[in-house]
């Protein structure tokens, strides 16, 4: 398989003044597939971006005019998973792999490595080597972490804490699907029960949501996976939290668009920025 440099996993949109206690990252909105991936595939490019949380980067695209960074990964999740963790390899996918019955997301053909897209569509023939899923693993998940928790160093040593808004979407279908009754969310908060995030920070983002007109819940159907719980180290003064937005507000699904509504769910969503970086309160709460 070709390998591409370990830059191809990520971008870093930079602030020029880092004012902010957040730091924003879209880890499932890559969507640059290598020649060799494709090939390699049972699905064409259509299906296969059906995993991707698509137009998320571009959605908080400007938080670094309000004093944020904002890491975009660009390597597709089909490909490798940032919101996994390493160890979580699949066996029905990967030769040589001892199976791991006790991992849900594994089981369920979404590890590390995914085995399946949307719809439990797989993705192969058959199996990649060890060798090959070793090689995603180092050149392009680890360039992502390392680069993640870089920025999250430094903005908590300038700010006192720091905040990392973990950015996601979720399928119309999914929130249909899980809800029982009542108005479907529009975004999801998830701060794993309290143990990612002082309630402080989560409070105010959910304010600043509700005020720009979203319907929110939290911790349900989504609390927050692999990043929020690696991590969401609140006593270390480093908090992590996890935001699903409803991808039928800002794109046609099926055809994988953004449609009519995309500008304003954008315009919405830089306002909570703006609001969230630019509270004097929060900004007190990070330097104590």
């Amino acid at each position: 398989m070709e390998r591409d440099l370990p830059h191809a996993a990520f971008e870093i949109d930079y602030p020029k003044n880092w004012t902010s206690p957040f730091v924003f990252a879209s880890p499932h909105s890559g969507r640059e597939y290598n020649a060799a991936f494709l090939k390699g595939s049972v699905l064409d490019r259509q299906f296969i971006r059906s995993s991707e949380d698509a137009f998320v980067d571009q959605l908080f695209a400007r938080a670094p005019a309000f004093g944020a960074a904002l890491l975009r990964a660009k390597a597709p999740r089909a490909f490798v998973d940032f919101n996994r963790g390493p160890e979580e390899l699949d066996a029905a996918v990967i030769k040589g792999v001892r199976p791991n019955a006790h991992n849900p997301r594994v089981a369920a053909g979404l590890g590390v490595i995914p085995r399946v897209v949307a719809h439990g569509r797989a993705i192969y023939r058959g199996k990649i080597t060890r060798s090959e899923a070793e090689a995603r693993i180092r050149d392009y998940w680890h360039p992502y972490h390392r680069a993640l928790q870089a920025l999250l160093d430094q903005v908590r040593r300038t700010q006192g804490h720091v905040v990392l808004i973990d950015c996601h979407s979720m399928p119309r279908e999914a929130l249909e699907a899980m809800s029982k009754s009542g108005p479907l969310p529009e975004i999801v908060i998830g701060d794993r029960f309290g143990a990612s995030a002082a309630g402080e920070f989560v409070d105010a983002l959910e304010a600043a949501l509700i005020e720009q007109g979203f319907r929110v819940a939290r911790n349900a159907p989504f609390a927050g996976a692999y990043i929020a719980q690696a991590y969401g180290r609140p006593a270390r003064g480093q908090h992590a939290i996890q935001i699903e937005i409803d991808r039928a507000l800002y794109m046609d699904e099926a055809r994988i668009e953004p449609h009519a509504g995309f500008a304003d769910i954008e315009a919405r969503l830089s306002r909570v920025i703006a609001q969230l970086s630019g509270d004097a309160q929060l900004r007190s709460l990070a330097a104590e």
